[in-house]
């Protein structure tokens, strides 16, 4: 088994995260460039998960900082600024964390979604077959109901006032996480004058079905497999389960297709244990 270049690998994983030497992102076309090439990455970083993200790319290798006045906040308003404006996929998807997903790679995302291209119909069968908690489906219903909502007027329309915050937080990451729901935008509601608007996926990006519709799911897992090492060049094997949330049988079935093609090869980590999978080029 090839061992991985280490070195090599550091300096490809500067590039694709902007580490020193390379230049940080400056500007809101910077961002918007960086989730292009990309595909996908993180607003903030994640613990445990290795992926680029929004904050790494313009404030370096540190931790999110508390400070409003932080100059790495400025990647929150060329978020807000962005939304609605379909410039790039934004909602709690990876992780069920802030995640920017560019335009080309949405319909794979999207393809491998429990939705079937009728909005007013797909969330009832989920329902109907325990995937989708009772107050998710209220809050789907609501904006099918009444179009975009804020998250307090969206709360009161779902008639989940009285519900526990965590219900209905978790209602709203349920269906961002399958793609039925997403923030459109920001409104000057609630104690902190601040709250997301949410709309149906379907309605906000009515081409997304049909773009999606003759996408295989294989095709789709391959196409999010190679974007996540054309980021990270080089990963533990089980990191791909970890972020994605898939199955491990469907997991190992695209690695193994991916290896086959040359895109991947097996590599041996010289300072960790376990199967480690790396693009070609850093052996």
């Amino acid at each position: 088994m090839l061992t991985l270049d280490v070195a090599r690998w550091q300096a490809y994983r500067a590039r694709t995260f902007r580490l020193p030497p390379y230049a940080p992102l400056t500007s809101f076309a910077d961002a918007l460039e960086f989730v292009r090439q990309r595909g996908f990455v993180f607003f903030w970083p994640v613990k445990g998960i290795d992926l680029p993200s929004l904050w790494v790319a313009v404030a370096g290798e540190r931790a999110v900082a508390e400070a409003h006045d932080d100059p790495g906040h400025v990647t929150w308003g060329w978020k807000d600024e962005a939304l609605g404006k379909r410039l790039w996929y934004y909602a709690k998807i990876l992780r069920r964390k802030g995640t920017f997903i560019s335009l080309e790679l949405t319909p794979f995302f999207y393809a491998l979604s429990e939705n079937y291209g009728n909005p007013e119909e797909d969330y009832l069968l989920a329902y109907e077959e325990g995937r989708l908690t009772q107050a998710a489906k209220q809050v789907y219903e609501a904006l099918l109901r009444q179009g975009p909502l804020d998250t307090l007027s969206l709360r009161k329309a779902a008639r989940l006032s009285n519900a526990r915050d965590s219900e209905f937080n978790r209602a709203l990451e349920d269906l961002q996480a399958d793609f039925k729901i997403l923030p459109v935008g920001v409104a000057e509601a609630g104690a902190w004058q601040y709250a997301y608007r949410y709309d149906l996926t379907a309605r906000h990006l009515p081409e997304l079905p049909e773009q999606a519709r003759f996408i295989g799911e294989a095709e789709a897992r391959q196409t999010l497999v190679e974007a996540f090492f054309a980021s990270v060049g080089a990963a533990p094997a089980h990191a791909v389960g970890r972020l994605f949330g898939w199955p491990s049988e469907l997991v190992q079935r695209t690695l193994n297709t991916l290896q086959r093609n040359g895109q991947l090869i097996e590599v041996r980590h010289p300072a960790q244990t376990g199967l480690w999978l790396a693009r070609p080029e850093l052996t």
